[in-house]
């Protein structure tokens, strides 16, 4: 079969970073049609997303493609997918589009002619199943490649054809958070829950030992041990050796830190409570809209207003106030 990818001897001068969500979405696509479709390589299409500037790309989001029987895009769908991540992500613009399979083919060029109407040069980003015969991925390394369309003139013909292009997977502390907490499942907890566990299972040990001192001394005190005088003046020296929590700037620091974090939490009640009234309001207001729309539809003339008998408007009480 006449391959559609030049030798790794070409190489491209393109600098192409890669943020993991787009790796957790094709990932996550992949798994969700396996189970759908309940085949091992099922037919996957989306939409890169990212930032261009000149040679340099940096894709930062996807959005699955749908397409239809033959393969063809369905426009119809892909552009109103495109416009609505438009409107939430206004700087990121369609840069390419990816897929799972071993290799490009000439299938993969027909797609790529599909897309070249929404980009001049859409990338391709490829997935690799790590169980398929004939890929070879090396451990430790990513099963993604990346590739980038250009034109082959042999034979006085021209043909579209792909070059491999390297990448990096460059990433913020946001997204390391992110991506530490769905790999690992919720299983073990992220590295922030496992410190917070090691610091709590110290503060413990020290809490059994110092109920250990004081019983002691409890003891002593009452006579029920017997004294002994190194371990006093040790736990003389110790006490005295720890810092002096009496003083008024200690107790001044630390009202004012106690004071910051109860404003922090009363300020973060009131948001909770401004937001949920905020909600009650937007249902009352829908509710009460969508009432008075329903009254000239029914064909009868607006009703007085309710109250108890003679406080309606227009009733003789209010007539009589109003003069």
């Amino acid at each position: 079969m006449d391959t559609v990818v030049l030798p790794s001897s070409t190489t491209s001068s393109l600098s192409l970073s890669l943020h993991p969500l787009p790796i957790l979405n094709i990932s996550e696509h992949l798994t969700r049609l396996r189970l759908q479709t309940n085949t091992s390589l099922p037919f996957v299409l989306g939409a890169l997303l990212g930032t261009q500037n000149g040679r340099e790309v940096e894709i930062v989001n996807t959005f699955e493609v749908a397409a239809e029987q033959d393969e063809r895009v369905d426009h119809g769908s892909f552009n109103v997918r495109k416009e609505q991540y438009k409107q939430v992500f206004p700087s990121l613009e369609f840069i390419g589009w990816y897929t799972v399979a071993s290799y490009p083919t000439s299938r993969h060029i027909a797609l790529h002619e599909q897309f070249s109407a929404y980009c001049s040069n859409p990338l391709l980003l490829i997935l690799q199943p790590i169980h398929t015969p004939g890929v070879n991925v090396t451990p430790g390394h990513l099963p993604i490649k990346a590739y980038e369309p250009t034109i082959e003139i042999r034979d006085r013909s021209s043909r579209s054809v792909y070059i491999e292009a390297s990448f990096t997977v460059e990433t913020g502390e946001a997204e390391r958070i992110a991506v530490d907490t769905a790999a690992r499942g919720g299983e073990r907890g992220t590295s922030l829950e496992s410190h917070l566990q090691t610091q709590r299972a110290a503060v413990k040990m020290l809490h059994d030992r110092i109920i250990v001192l004081v019983t002691y001394l409890k003891d002593v005190l009452s006579g029920s041990t017997p004294k002994d005088h190194a371990t006093i003046r040790s736990l003389a020296a110790l006490v005295a050796s720890l810092p002096a929590s009496d003083s008024q700037g200690f107790r001044d620091e630390f009202e004012t830190e106690y004071e910051d974090v109860q404003l922090t939490a009363y300020l973060s009640t009131l948001t909770k409570s401004a937001s949920i009234l905020n909600d009650i309001v937007d249902k009352h207001n829908v509710l009460h809209s969508s009432g008075r729309e329903e009254r000239p539809a029914s064909g009868l003339m607006p009703s007085r207003r309710r109250g108890f008998p003679g406080r309606g408007f227009g009733g003789p009480g209010d007539w009589d106030r109003m003069h």
